[in-house]
């Protein structure tokens, strides 16, 4: 086989001409550091370096989002916590209130106390975040929560019952606030005890204890108790009937009372002191199915406490008050603390869920610049090869196009 000189110049032009975008191609890859450039270098890589991305993208998107619910999870941890130093300020001053010694002004005092402490509360409820929006309203974040009824007693909740949700990985999205109403107008289904009261139309002396559970299993707590007292006009006997909702026919009726008395409902018992008129009544409830407005609970005990005390009734109006509201507030110091061991759970998983993450963006990152990247010193040092080899062949190429049959003739 004959090859002309044309062939063999177009041959060599070709193969220097690869060499050249060969090396081209390795100098791009050296300066950018990336093996895969175009999908046309590695078709199966870029496939894999595209997907590896993508999930790269969405770890990115997540770790974002698990920043997000964490601090808004540390914003309700933190208010929790000042509501709940709230509350125990209030419970000191309940228990300070209960001293015999206390004239009315040093009652005043405390009740006005009580009412800055109120003013406090009812401000945390309303807490916003760094950008303006309610962290007790649900998803309404735009619209205060709480404000104080036009009576005087009590706040109304102006929020939804929405919890806003974050998703912090694939198929895992978390609550990261709680609703208000869940917070300061409920109590724990398992950590509050059942509120007993005295009628507001009393007027005799007789005062109810605070609820002793001694059987948590018994049905009967389930039922809403009243205590009636019934005095004889003719003998100036006094007896008390047990009614209940919903109704049992096996409480005791007409019962005769003489002065302190322990008395069973279900699993528990309260103690009746004093001398109750007629027609005068008690109450025994779950605590669940009574007002638990913490608003309302401290507005009501301000004003039983700025009452005088002159008379043994009006003492024993203000007993009973304090009774109620202590129970009261101590169920709701309790919801409190179960919403923020609640919501400390959901930090914890937060942040575990953080490192696992970190762990998996560490391991995504790596496996890309595997797929993708080059080894810089194989890289420079075949380059360099393959730019010796182009040198060699041009020389070559140059010395040989240079030779003919008469410049071989004439040697």
């Amino acid at each position: 086989m004959r090859i002309s000189s044309s062939q063999y110049f177009n041959l060599n032009v070709a193969s220097m001409s690869d060499q050249q975008s060969t090396l081209a191609s390795m100098y791009q890859q050296i300066s950018s550091g990336k093996r895969i450039l175009t999908a046309s270098d590695d078709p199966l890589g870029a496939a894999q370096a595209v997907q590896l991305t993508m999930k790269s993208g969405a770890l990115a998107q997540y770790g974002t989002n698990q920043t997000t619910a964490l601090s808004s999870l540390q914003q309700e941890d933190s208010t929790l916590g000042d509501v709940s130093s709230v509350i125990q300020s209030i419970q000191t001053q309940i228990v300070r209130a209960g001293d015999g010694s206390l004239t009315d002004s040093d009652r005043t005092s405390v009740a006005n106390t009580i009412s800055g402490l109120r003013d406090q509360l009812f401000s945390l409820a309303n807490t916003t975040d760094s950008d303006g929006n309610y962290i007790f309203s649900g998803l309404k974040g735009g619209t205060a929560p709480f404000s104080n009824n036009s009576s005087g007693v009590g706040a109304s909740y102006s929020g939804d019952q929405g919890q806003r949700t974050v998703q912090i990985s694939d198929g895992r999205s978390i609550p990261v606030g709680d609703t208000g109403q869940s917070i300061f107008q409920s109590v724990s289904p398992v950590e509050s005890d059942p509120v007993s009261r005295a009628s507001d139309t009393n007027t005799g002396t007789g005062t109810i204890s605070a609820v002793s559970v001694s059987d948590t299993s018994n049905p009967g707590n389930a039922s809403k108790y009243t205590i009636s007292f019934s005095v004889s006009q003719t003998d100036g006997s006094t007896t008390y009937s047990i009614t209940s909702d919903p109704a049992d026919s096996t409480l005791p009726t007409n019962v005769a009372y003489t002065g302190k008395t322990d008395i069973a409902l279900g699993g528990q018992k309260v103690t009746i002191d004093g001398t109750p008129a007629d027609k005068d009544s008690f109450t025994v409830q779950p605590a669940s199915t009574d007002n638990n407005d913490i608003f309302a609970t401290l507005d009501t005990i301000v004003s039983a406490l700025k009452q005088p005390t002159g008379s043994p009734g009006a003492q024993a109006a203000l007993t009973n008050a304090l009774t109620t509201a202590g129970t009261k507030i101590d169920n709701t110091f309790n919801n409190v603390l179960s919403a923020q061991t609640v919501v400390g759970g959901r930090e914890q998983e937060v942040q575990s869920t953080q490192t696992a993450m970190q762990t998996s963006q560490t391991q995504t990152a790596s496996d890309i610049a595997n797929l993708t990247s080059i080894d810089l010193v194989s890289s420079i040092s075949q380059y360099e090869l393959t730019q010796n080899s182009l040198q060699a062949a041009q020389m070559a190429f140059s010395q040989i196009q240079k030779m003919s049959l008469f410049d071989y003739i004439g040697s």
